[in-house]
């Protein structure tokens, strides 16, 4: 099994999208209220969630296993004049966390087909870690995959993934009992257009956790 910067670096080879987006619609409905301030965004890709977000007056960090994504991202937001708020690191987070504490700490579909067991369990753990005292933690997760869709896991998907439950995703986190208020747990819906006129229902697990001032 190659390590995540292998696999990630082989998949953004291949693949690339534009750098304005799409934003990830959960982040903006969760993030659009919150008080700009420092933001970690884990699992990066090529930017666009950072960038939204140093839009809107965050000084963000996003981190990516790839290398060529977070080049990809850092020119991205040097084009736009965002360089200075947005700043992108290669990590690969099951060895390497980023440093720090932060007002958010942004996980948006943090899967990986080559996870080994209970990494992504561990990686969550340690977001949590990095959130500072009144800070949110913004999980956001797939979970249901529409009927015309291949079940997960998919192993003709360029990403074959395995996916966890909400309960699960919630018993990742270790939440200390007291220091956290539940801001949003629920599965949002989405319906997405399929082939031949036909649509379908993906849902997504959206876990939006406050820690508590100490």
């Amino acid at each position: 099994m190659p390590t995540a910067p292998v696999f990630w670096d082989g998949f953004y080879t291949d693949h690339t999208r534009a750098e304005q987006g799409p934003v990830n619609r959960i982040l903006i409905s969760e993030g659009e209220w919150l008080a700009p301030g420092a933001a970690l965004d884990l699992g990066c890709a090529e930017g666009a969630d950072a960038i939204w977000l140093a839009q809107h007056g965050w000084d963000v960090l996003g981190v990516d296993a790839s290398q060529i994504a977070v080049e990809r991202a850092q020119a991205h937001a040097d084009r736009l004049g965002l360089g200075q708020r947005a700043r992108f690191a290669q990590h690969d987070l099951s060895t390497d966390f980023p440093p720090g504490r932060f007002d958010l700490v942004s996980a948006q579909f943090l899967h990986s087909p080559v996870a080994g067991r209970g990494e992504r369990e561990r990686i969550l753990r340690r977001a949590t870690e990095a959130v500072a005292p009144g800070g949110h933690l913004l999980v956001v997760s797939h979970w249901s995959v529409p009927p015309r869709h291949p079940p997960m896991p998919d192993p003709g998907h360029p990403i074959n993934l395995t996916l966890q439950s909400p309960a699960e995703n919630l018993a990742a986190l270790q939440l200390a009992e007291g220091g956290w208020e539940v801001v949003r747990d629920e599965l949002d819906r989405i319906e997405l257009a399929g082939p031949e006129g036909r649509s379908g229902v993906r849902e997504d697990h959206v876990l939006h956790l406050r820690r508590l001032e100490s």
